[in-house]
């Protein structure tokens, strides 16, 4: 028997080489009046942001430019967005970027139409109103904020890295145009393409998979695993950059719908405490995190290993198990994540006080293999 589910996901999604074209009219259509442009200053520097002006004032769109998204949104970011907004008067968001300004903009649209500190929606399903259309243009397969219910603020105050689950807070429409991808940095196409790999593997085993997403994070593990190398290596191959871009997109698809795991948990903290690439973070987490949970998953994860290739023809399910999580530290390597914690900088000392925030993270719960304080601060240490 299907169990009963509520599915979330954009009013309207555009994928594709090219769509990016096409967005100035979808906008128009919505029947807004003035656009706040969310992002961040490095896009506007080498010149993306103008890609995305250029449409706006080729079909006669008003905007305002807010680019002072930093790398892991502050509440500072999110006030100083919503200032800008009201100020102008705007009465809808165009976001483009990676998940940083994603997030940020969905932010400031549920404190557009709810009120209050962005504090006040930490966790699941806190606002009451829907937030502003949101149109989310992405530059990175990654973080798929665009297509997800979830985003994530960092509570500079308490170092905290506050994840927001909300349906209020999902995109009108999300834009995924991979010539927008092209020619990004390699290390930042790996960081953000093995966080896209991590939503699609811990939504594959999390507690509350289904068919539907299922489907999709398999379908995202394949095309990641094929394209993640030559996306890193090629910085100008279309191709790969296009699967990379519906690999990251139905990745989203698939963990907004079902959750993820204690892989995100436990990097949300490394984030907050020491304010590192999330992706990074999440790719040394990864494995350390399979390791723990095969004992209750080792099927799911041996299905994990078809996808990315590995023949476990005469394996059983424990030893293809361990052949997927072989596949993902190798792919790690290959394109260059760091080995480990420890030359990022974190600090065993730090790690209790970290582990202890991971348990009460609203991700916590969907992982597979239930948690103990003792657990993570041992996969901490393994990750080391």
């Amino acid at each position: 028997m299907l169990e009963k589910r509520t599915y979330f996901m954009p009013a309207m999604s555009m994928i594709g080489p090219g769509v990016l074209q096409d967005v100035g009219a979808e906008i128009k259509s919505l029947g807004c009046s003035k656009v706040l442009l969310v992002t961040d200053a490095v896009l506007n520097k080498i010149g993306t942001v103008k890609k995305v002006t250029d449409v706006l004032e080729a079909t006669g769109i008003d905007y305002v430019l807010f680019d002072g998204v930093q790398p892991n949104p502050t509440c500072a970011n999110v006030d100083d967005g919503l200032k800008m907004l009201m100020a102008n008067e705007c009465d809808i968001i165009v976001s483009l970027g990676g998940g940083s300004p994603q997030d940020c903009a969905k932010a400031v649209s549920i404190l557009a139409t709810n009120g209050g500190d962005i504090r006040d929606y930490e966790g699941v399903f806190k606002s009451s109103k829907k937030g502003l259309p949101i149109v989310a243009i992405n530059t990175t397969a990654g973080t798929a904020s665009d297509v997800t219910i979830n985003y994530v603020i960092t509570d500079e105050e308490r170092h905290v890295k506050m994840v927001m689950v909300d349906k209020n807070s999902l995109a009108t429409i999300a834009v995924n145009d991979p010539e927008l991808m092209i020619a990004k940095p390699a290390a930042l196409t790996a960081a953000t393409g093995m966080d896209a790999l991590t939503h699609a593997i811990e939504a594959y085993i999390t507690k509350g998979a289904y068919r539907l997403t299922d489907a999709l994070a398999f379908e995202s593990i394949k095309l990641i695993s094929e394209s993640l190398r030559d996306a890193v290596a090629k910085g100008d191959d279309l191709e790969a950059r296009s699967k990379m871009a519906y690999g990251s997109f139905v990745a989203g698809m698939s963990f907004s719908n079902c959750g993820l795991g204690v892989v995100h948990s436990l990097a949300h903290q490394l984030g907050g405490v020491y304010n590192l690439p999330h992706g990074v973070c999440n790719a040394v987490l990864l494995p350390h995190v399979m390791r723990f949970n095969a004992p209750v998953c080792a099927e799911k994860m041996a299905k994990v290993a078809d996808a990315m290739g590995v023949d476990t023809a005469g394996m059983t399910a424990e030893q293809a198990a361990d052949a997927a999580i072989a596949a993902v530290e190798k792919l790690s390597a290959d394109v260059g994540i760091p080995a480990g914690l420890a030359e990022l900088g974190v600090q065993e000392d730090k790690l209790e006080e970290m582990a202890k925030l991971a348990l009460v993270d609203p991700c916590a719960p969907g992982n597979p293999r239930d948690m103990s304080l003792e657990d993570a601060v041992s996969i901490y240490k393994a990750a080391l």
